[in-house]
């Protein structure tokens, strides 16, 4: 089947970014249920799987908490009728991340408030 094509776990790595134990972290704290095992018993990732692996690696990176994306992920797993909530879901998240950025952009201009202050002060003396 085209597109169906088996990866290792360390081509996947490799493909994601993330590291081996990362992968295995997320499929055991049930992120990735649907991981396949080859008859060889190993893990088996489809370009599908490592693209849902740079989603969860993007939230994560995000502070997208572990118990918010076990939810994410259980209706991830649940199929289409889930959606509009994991639309929601990521809708939210999104909205804090815009928070954070407008606080730290908040904080970048009080920092460079304080270096121009210094670098006025420390003029005069080089």
């Amino acid at each position: 089947m085209k597109g169906c094509l088996r990866m290792k776990i360390s081509e996947v790595a490799e493909l994601t970014g993330l590291s081996v134990s990362t992968i295995r972290y997320y499929e055991k704290s049930g992120l990735c249920p649907f991981i396949q095992r080859g008859t060889d018993g190993k893990r088996r990732f489809s370009k599908t799987d490592a693209d849902w692996l740079e989603l969860l690696a993007s939230l994560r990176a995000t502070r997208m908490p572990m118990s918010e994306m076990r939810i994410f992920a259980d209706l991830y797993a649940s199929g289409d009728a889930t959606i509009p909530k994991r639309k929601a879901a990521l809708l939210a998240h999104r909205q804090s991340l815009e928070a954070r950025q407008a606080e730290l952009e908040r904080c970048r201009t009080i920092l460079d408030q304080k270096l121009q202050k210094y670098d006025e002060i420390t003029k005069d003396r080089i």
